[in-house]
């Protein structure tokens, strides 16, 4: 993914009619639609197009000819990252402007694409990027490109008595870490874990929960006190601070493991968003939560995505 190269800016494509090939300029003003007199530019995930060189040189070689920059649609033309290797969310901050990417490739206009009538394919649905404005500014051929990837926020609190007074260790909630930094790992993501184990206390609970949420998180997971027992209080605290309830994941759980062991039907455990954090209650037993994690994950970035309002079904992103 980094090479030699420095990430910069190697020139600045506009179209005014869709369509089109895009056509070099000396400097684009990036606005909050996109780039001004840009026929992309509108209230949409896809305001800004990218295609690195590296891509292009591909090109040129199955063409037997020198494609320009523009060629492709892309507004900016880049050198020295493999662009179609980040991942939504990612930022590209270039002088003052800052994009986020909402898209890695989109569908092919096949026959009404210059590049495809020529060779019967085509770079931008596999290799080119989209993004959204984050800020505005001009930007140029020359200018050094910032890479700041997104890092996942992850909250972990286990609720137990025991363990917070030390008499024996927290497995359940540690198991979660694994499970979640394996999880990003595996996909070339990054995640920061926060992670407190705390007694079966409403009100430690309920200032815990507002000490997460009072800074960006994507995700909270809690392990122990979803039963019936006396002190079992973390779907009584954590459900009424749902500002949505996704009740498929626990009920599902339910039904499936309640059938063999009847007591998994007594777990209270529930799902949803607390504001714009992904929120699931565990049981507090290492199967229990290796057998929700395993669940959890299956729609874990996929339902980030969602949050933030993009559309991966329309991307190419794996």
């Amino acid at each position: 993914m980094i090479s030699d190269e420095p990430f910069r800016v190697v020139s600045v494509n506009v179209s005014e009619k869709k369509g089109t090939i895009k056509l070099p300029v000396a400097s684009i003003q990036i606005g909050s639609l996109g780039v001004d007199k840009d026929a992309h530019a509108g209230d949409w995930l896809r305001q800004v197009s990218l295609l690195g060189e590296e891509s292009i040189l591909k090109f040129n070689k199955m063409l037997h000819r020198e494609l320009q920059y523009g060629e492709f649609a892309e507004n900016i033309t880049t050198r020295g990252r493999i662009l179609f290797k980040m991942s939504p969310l990612d930022r590209l901050k270039i002088g003052n402007a800052e994009l986020e990417i909402t898209q890695i490739g989109k569908e092919c206009h096949g026959k009404n694409c210059a590049i495809f009538q020529e060779v019967g394919k085509c770079v931008m649905p596999k290799e080119g990027i989209f993004t959204r404005v984050v800020t505005g500014g001009q930007v140029m051929a020359g200018m050094d490109i910032e890479y700041v990837p997104y890092i996942y926020q992850v909250g972990v609190i286990t609720l137990s008595d025991r363990a917070s007074r030390g008499e024996y260790p927290d497995r359940s909630g540690q198991a979660v870490i694994r499970y979640m930094e394996d999880f990003f790992q595996q996909a070339n993501r990054s995640c920061s874990v926060t992670y407190e184990v705390i007694p079966d206390d409403e009100q430690m609970l309920n200032r815990l929960l507002d000490q997460m949420t009072a800074r960006p998180l994507d995700i909270l997971i809690t392990t122990g006190g979803t039963g019936i027992g006396p002190r079992d209080i973390t779907p009584d605290v954590i459900k009424p601070r749902l500002t949505r309830e996704l009740p498929g994941i626990m009920e599902m759980m339910r039904v499936r493991y309640g059938a063999e062991k009847p007591g998994a039907l007594l777990s209270r455990g529930v799902a949803g968003l607390m504001g714009n954090a992904l929120v699931y209650t565990l049981p507090g037993s290492i199967r229990a939560v290796q057998e929700h994690m395993e669940e959890i994950l299956k729609t874990l970035q996929h339902a980030v995505w969602m949050l933030h309002g993009l559309d991966i079904h329309s991307s190419n992103h794996q």
